[in-house]
This record gives structure tokens, C-alpha cells and sequence, in this order.
């Protein structure tokens, strides 16, 4: 679990400088149109739907090491995206690199379940993943803030980055689960297999749904840097999102239920709800222009939203699709995501370019939707619930 962890702490520190850093790149060095920001997300997160799923099936084939190595490895693409001037080659560059993470991810949680066999840990080990995850990430926000008030060209604040990626690669080298290929033949599966759990369903389809609020993060950092803060403050909030997200991760498994209708409901009201909350909280301070002072707490309130939905929706999937269909689960859940957020991406670019204000309020609706999804489906999750009892 500590390699694992350790090795998303790397990982995001290498890249989310680069995400913290590119659409400051893309719009105020580059002088190209936010919409086309939005493009560029989209593309990322688009072809990361395929690649999600493509990592879930190659890893139950291939064995969840092999393909979340080979993923984890090729990252470091996205570290030379400030190498040209070029906005396609750029944008190309961050996709490319973005599209190898998102193939890893599947296998890298499936790895962290089987290290963590005690079903009543998962909630902590994904928690805790999380909290590194996003530590990581806080950090890289620290030396983006350093980098650029030092004034360093982006070029070499992304280069940097590919340091901490391959440390990334090397400590998820020392994990020793995911070996193993988890579809042996139908014939030496002793019993029937064990059929999944309801409520799957729903979780693909809030995931869907609260991927098409989850815009990159790329928006509230301009939103933040034109609403009057600058670029170092646009840092700064994306600094504040990490810290809070990581906190909550940290902090939020031990006061969560122990039922997976309980579960159901919070991530409903915290996760989704949170999500939905920042989100207006931010229309409501760039329209009315009321500045920092509503524009930052509405950027901790999504960091606490996503920390809740980091740990609660992978722990609900290892739950719902347990044993050979985690990968495919993980998977599924990953490109759910992905492709709500592929869509998401296109809108906001499209609605921020009109007013900014519209972007969020489209995402807060979006938002209510995922919840709702997850408070109608707490009927399927309580019946889950009665066959894990039964089960033992």
C-alpha cells in the first residue's frame, strides 16, 4: 500500500504542475483562445475513456503490474508539452501523456485492493491513496507559485516535472500485488462465480454525470487569475484545491458509515453536493464580482467535494465488483468519469467563452443530477447490503 501510495504522490506532483501550469501557458503565454483550452481537456480526458477501459481488460489478461508499469512509465510525454510553440504539438504532447495515466489507473487500483484484502480498510487505504495523490499535487502547486514569481520559463518549470514522474514509475516498481492474471480458465474456477452487487449501475452513472461538472481545474485557476488575483493567485487556488482535497482524503474515512447504503448517501450530499456547492459559490463571486473573498472558499468547497468522491467511489466499485471483475469494474468507473468529463471540458470552454458565471451554474445542475442518481439508488445499495451479511 505505501509503494502504491507513494507512487501517486510522485505522479502528481510531476503532472499536476503541468495541468496547474498549462492553461496559463496555453491562454496568457501562447495568446490562444480559452475555448481552445477546453478543447485540449476534452481530448484528454475523451481518449482517456478508451484508454480507462482498454487499461481495465489488459490488466485482467496481461496481470495489473505489467499494464499499470507500462502506464505509469509514459507520462512523462505531458513534461514536454512547453517545448514548442506550437499549440497542437503542445496540446498533443499533454493528451498523449494524460492517456498513459488514464490507462494505469484501473490496474493501479486493483493493485491497491488486493493489498488491502480487509474489506472494513478499503475506505482508509483509498483515503489514504488519495491524501498522497493529492498531496503530491499540492506541492507541485507550491513550486508552480515559486517557479513563476521567480519568473522561469514554462519550459523548464514542465521539464522538471519528469524528475518526480519516473521516481513515480520506480516506487510503483516496488509493489508486489497485481501479478497475477485474474481470469484464469472457467474450467479451474472452483463453484459458481460470485455474482455482482447492486448498485453498480447507479455509481457509473453518477460518475458520468458528476465527470460532466468535473472541469479541469484549469477553469477556476483562470476564473481566480482574471476575477482580479493574477496568474500567482490563480496558483494559489489550485494550491488551496490540492491541500483541501488531500486533507479530506486523509481525514475522511473515519467518520464514514460502515453500510454501503450510508456510503451511498454521503457520497451523494458530501461528494457530489460539495461539487455542486463550489460550483455556484464560484458563479455567484465572478458575476457579482465579490473577489477573493467568495471566489477562494468556493475552490476549497470543490477540493472537499472531489476528496469525498476520490475515496468513497473506487471504495463502493472494489465493493460492487469484487475478486476477476475489479479490473473491468475500475475500468468502467475510470471511463464513466472520463467520458462525463470529455463532454464537461467541451461544454465549459464553450459556456465559459459566453460568461463564466454559466459554466458553473451548468455544472452545479449537473452536479444535483450525480447526487440525486446516488439517493434513488440507496434502495439497491441496502439491498447489497443484506447479501454481504448473508455472505459473511
Amino acid at each position: 500500500m505505501w509503494a502504491i501510495s507513494l507512487s501517486a504522490f510522485f505522479a502528481d506532483l510531476g503532472y499536476q504542475a503541468v495541468l496547474a501550469g498549462f492553461p496559463l501557458y496555453l491562454v496568457l503565454e501562447l495568446h490562444q483562445p480559452i475555448v481552445l483550452f477546453g478543447v485540449a481537456s476534452a481530448l484528454s480526458y475523451g481518449g482517456g475513456t478508451l484508454f480507462s477501459l482498454l487499461g481495465g481488460r489488459l490488466g485482467d489478461r496481461l496481470g495489473h503490474r505489467r499494464v499499470a508499469l507500462l502506464g505509469n512509465s509514459l507520462i512523462p510525454l505531458l513534461s514536454l508539452s512547453a517545448l514548442s510553440t506550437s499549440p497542437s504539438v503542445s496540446i498533443g504532447l499533454l493528451t498523449g501523456g494524460w492517456w498513459f495515466r488514464n490507462l494505469r489507473s484501473p490496474s493501479r487500483r486493483v493493485m491497491l485492493t488486493e493489498a488491502v484484502p480487509d474489506g472494513s480498510a478499503r475506505n482508509s487505504a483509498f483515503g489514504f491513496l488519495h491524501a498522497l495523490d493529492v498531496g503530491g499535487g499540492a506541492l507541485a502547486g507550491v513550486w508552480v507559485l515559486a517557479a513563476l514569481s521567480a519568473h522561469l520559463p514554462y519550459r523548464w518549470i514542465f521539464l522538471a516535472t519528469a524528475a518526480p514522474l519516473l521516481l513515480s514509475t520506480l516506487a510503483l516498481s516496488r509493489a508486489r500485488t497485481g501479478k497475477r492474471v485474474p481470469h484464469p480458465p472457467a474450467a479451474l474456477v472452483p463453484g459458481p462465480p460470485r455474482p455482482p452487487l447492486p448498485g453498480a449501475g447507479a455509481l457509473l452513472l453518477a460518475a458520468a454525470l458528476y465527470g460532466f461538472t468535473f472541469y479541469a481545474v484549469g477553469f477556476p485557476i483562470l476564473t481566480v487569475a482574471q476575477g482580479g488575483g493574477g496568474a500567482v493567485a490563480g496558483i494559489g487556488a489550485f494550491l488551496l484545491f490540492q491541500a483541501v482535497s488531500a486533507a479530506t482524503g486523509y481525514a475522511l474515512p473515519g467518520f464514514l458509515g460502515s453500510t454501503l447504503a450510508r456510503r451511498f448517501r454521503e457520497l451523494a450530499w458530501l461528494g457530489y453536493g460539495g461539487g455542486a456547492l463550489g460550483a455556484l459559490l464560484l458563479a455567484f463571486g465572478y458575476g457579482l464580482h465579490l473577489g477573493l473573498a467568495t471566489l477562494l472558499p468556493g475552490v476549497a468547497v470543490l477540493g472537499f467535494g472531489l476528496g469525498v468522491v476520490e475515496t468513497l467511489e473506487p471504495s463502493l466499485m472494489s465493493f460492487l465488483r469484487p475478486g476477476a471483475a475489479a479490473g473491468r469494474g475500475f475500468g468502467a468507473l475510470a471511463a464513466a468519469r472520463s467520458w462525463g468529463v470529455f463532454v464537461g471540458n467541451l461544454l465549459m470552454g464553450l459556456l465559459y467563452g459566453v460568461a463564466p458565471q454559466l459554466a458553473y451554474i451548468y455544472a452545479a445542475i449537473l452536479g444535483a443530477g450525480a447526487g440525486a442518481t446516488m439517493l434513488a439508488a440507496v434502495p439497491r445499495a441496502q439491498l447489497s447490503d443484506r447479501r454481504l451479511a448473508e455472505d459473511g
